[in-house]
């Protein structure tokens, strides 16, 4: 079984099977559309477990660009901030670029509301139908070259829904984790 955790220079990434939902994280990423609605998947998770109030907050924020990313109040979840990271337009399609920029500035916007830990989803793998392990490589990717130059995010969670998911996470993490030697 792969490794699901990672640290170096007292950083961490992980990988978790579960609900993003009840992650332990001072912010949760939404794998959002650039109107900020909240529809299906892991928007729809997070709206009906922490509030209508979540969404009436985002869409106040937007339109946003495809790749750019809000924060909302977190209503009834366990997490302080919802990071919205707009994965795709209306027409609910996604690409490497747009989820490399949008975990990008997530990953930044955490870091100027002085975040130590945030959780992601396997952004633009449900409704935008991108591949999970391409998903993983484009993701783990940036968050080992943020956590490189961040002084204040310590902790990068990936919780993923499925076993399928997990893996492909789990597998690309113990590849970088093989690259650099460090445990």
């Amino acid at each position: 079984m792969p490794r699901d955790r990672v640290m170096f220079g007292g950083k961490s990434i992980s990988c978790r099977k579960g609900d993003i939902t009840e992650a332990e994280a001072e912010a949760i990423v939404n794998a959002a559309n650039n109107h900020l609605w909240m529809g299906s998947g892991v928007a729809g998770a997070i709206k009906r477990k922490g509030g209508q109030a979540i969404e009436d907050e985002a869409v106040r924020q937007g339109p946003i660009e495809i790749g750019e990313a809000v924060a909302t109040g977190a209503g009834a979840l366990k997490a302080r901030f919802v990071i919205h990271a707009a994965v795709m337009g209306q027409d609910l399609r996604t690409n490497a670029g747009f989820i490399r920029k949008a975990a990008a500035n997530s990953l930044k916007l955490a870091d100027r509301l002085g975040l130590k830990s945030i959780a992601f989803p396997a952004l633009g793998t449900g409704v935008g139908g991108f591949p999970v392990a391409d998903c993983a490589e484009v993701m783990i990717g940036e968050a080992v070259e943020f956590l490189k130059k961040s002084n204040v995010l310590e902790e990068i969670v990936f919780v993923l829904f499925d076993d399928f998911s997990y893996d492909a996470f789990a597998q690309r993490l113990e590849r970088f984790e093989d690259s650099t030697g460090q445990r």
